[in-house]
């Protein structure tokens, strides 16, 4: 409806149309969307059905809206869009005041960018597939949820449904080994907020902390946001090279020692010991992001950190964005018992708790043994997109590639041994051009890291294979062979020519 103040006096035709111009040209009805009935409208504004159609019939007759008798009248798409590209705001010339939080944001921005449309193949990592998702039994869990009807609505424990957390306690010892109390688990909106609290409860301005190199860009905007300074190690392999961890003075370390993101290691056993005995020289905790263990192909589990001795001072976080849906924002935290209370209250003061609803559901959906059920439905597909991507990469590339991180996760690193770091720009756009989205891995090193130096003498793309279908993995890397063939062209090779 109309959203204006009320007067003393009743609007007239002339205020009801510069009230519906301004909304609509904000896009209050979005670009096409309805709005109210000339009777609905006049009794929300008690004025005549007369004046509300005055008004209607002058936005009509300047094309702001369309009309059709017996229908609602409708935005007019057209008018709206190229009003839109006028009105682009401006920045303000007045001086931002912010706090040193904000600033610090302003200077190094995250940012999210749309998902490009109308492309034959998307390698981008993160995305899962629509048709993964355990649509029945989600439903029946949120239904389920519904018709629990408790005595009242009201606010609940800021770390979580205690029936979800009870259900993540077996869970965990089930599949990962984790050992805890159920007063150790704390249920956040997805990992990215896991990963603020943490950075809030443990670091200050001017604490250092520790970024595998390269590593999760979030999780250093989250750190880096308090003030903190991050200290690159390098990765290889098998992940975080501990021993450079040495001389290393910091107040926390941030890791994913079961498949390193985005270079695919998986953190053997001597170097988790080395990082807890680290740790505990140190005084400083460790994060251990556990973000998708579930998917491990030709490697077999090493224990996590949260269940090998000496790991007091492990905060394991967890997600079902890679299991359900990055849409669902549910994950958690394992904490240690003495940072429990600080937890819940950043929690109870950040946003209450997370939506209780969902909370109930996945609590449902563990209860069953429908989660465990879905996560080795998912884990047998996306084996199979694994290996249809990686020989589609050997048939379409042969020895110009050499793969890294395929033995765990949902993505792999291709290293392009024909292309230098010159030629990425170039690869990205003749990608595109193709309709293929491609994503470089020299966007996740540190600018003063060691790492970068090391690894980027050959194009890196990070590829992720769980929201495509076989046939779109294979046209895919043809396409990108295309790509790379038009900037360096392939000498002819026999051997490449049977193979294809």
């Amino acid at each position: 409806m109309v959203q204006t103040r009320r007067r003393s006096a009743r609007m007239g035709a002339r205020q009801i149309y510069d009230t519906l111009k301004d909304q609509i040209m904000a896009r209050v009805y979005g670009v096409d969307g309805l709005l109210p009935s000339s009777r609905a409208l006049a009794g929300e504004l008690g004025v005549s059905r007369t004046t509300v159609t005055v008004a209607y019939e002058q936005l009509a007759a300047e094309g702001f809206i369309d009309i059709r008798h017996g229908a609602r009248p409708r935005v007019a798409r057209a008018v709206v869009e190229r009003g839109q590209a006028r009105t682009i705001s401006r920045p303000s010339s007045r001086n931002l005041r912010l706090s040193r939080f904000g600033e610090r944001l302003r200077q190094d921005l995250p940012r999210w960018t749309e998902p490009p449309r109308g492309l034959l193949a998307n390698f981008r990592y993160g995305d899962l597939s629509p048709a993964d998702f355990p649509i029945l039994a989600w439903k029946r869990a949120m239904v389920a949820a519904l018709n629990r009807r408790s005595e009242r609505l009201a606010y609940g424990d800021p770390c979580g449904s205690l029936r979800l957390r009870t259900a993540l306690q077996g869970y965990l010892w089930r599949s990962r080994s984790v050992r805890c109390d159920v007063e150790q688990i704390v249920i956040v909106n997805g990992s990215q907020q896991g990963l603020d609290l943490c950075a809030r409860l443990l670091l200050d301005a001017g604490d250092r902390f520790v970024m595998e190199d390269p590593g999760y860009l979030m999780a250093r905007h989250a750190f880096s946001a308090t003030g903190a300074v991050a200290v690159p190690i390098s990765v290889d392999r098998d992940g975080l090279e501990t021993e450079r961890l040495a001389t290393v003075e910091a107040r926390l370390a941030y890791v994913t020692p079961s498949h390193q993101y985005p270079l695919g290691g998986v953190l053997p056993i001597g170097r988790r010991h080395q990082l807890l005995a680290w740790a505990a020289r140190a005084d400083a905790y460790v994060i251990e992001d556990d973000y998708d263990s579930e998917y491990r192909y030709d490697t077999k589990p090493v224990p996590p950190l949260h269940a090998l001795e000496g790991s007091g001072n492990v905060v394991y976080l967890g997600t079902v964005s890679k299991t359900l849906s990055p849409t669902l924002r549910i994950g958690y935290l394992v904490v240690p018992v003495g940072l429990r209370p600080l937890f819940a209250a950043a929690k109870q003061t950040m946003d209450r708790h997370t939506p209780q609803i969902e909370q109930e559901a996945l609590a449902t959906m563990l209860e069953s043994g429908a989660y465990e059920r879905h996560v080795r439905r998912v884990r047998r597909r996306n084996a199979e997109r694994r290996q249809a991507l990686l020989d589609a990469l050997h048939r379409w590339f042969g020895d110009r590639v050499q793969i890294d991180g395929a033995d765990a996760g949902l993505h792999i690193v291709a290293w392009f041994r024909d292309l230098t770091r010159d030629h990425e720009a170039a690869l990205v756009e003749a990608a595109r051009a193709k309709g293929v989205g491609v994503y470089p891995v020299s966007a996740l090193f540190d600018p003063r890291g060691q790492g970068r130096r090391r690894r980027l003498e050959a194009v890196g793309l990070v590829m992720g294979f769980a929201a495509l279908d076989v046939r779109q993995i294979e046209r895919g890397c043809k396409l990108l062979a295309q790509a790379v063939d038009d900037i360096v062209p392939r000498r002819p090779r026999k051997l490449d020519q049977n193979k294809v």
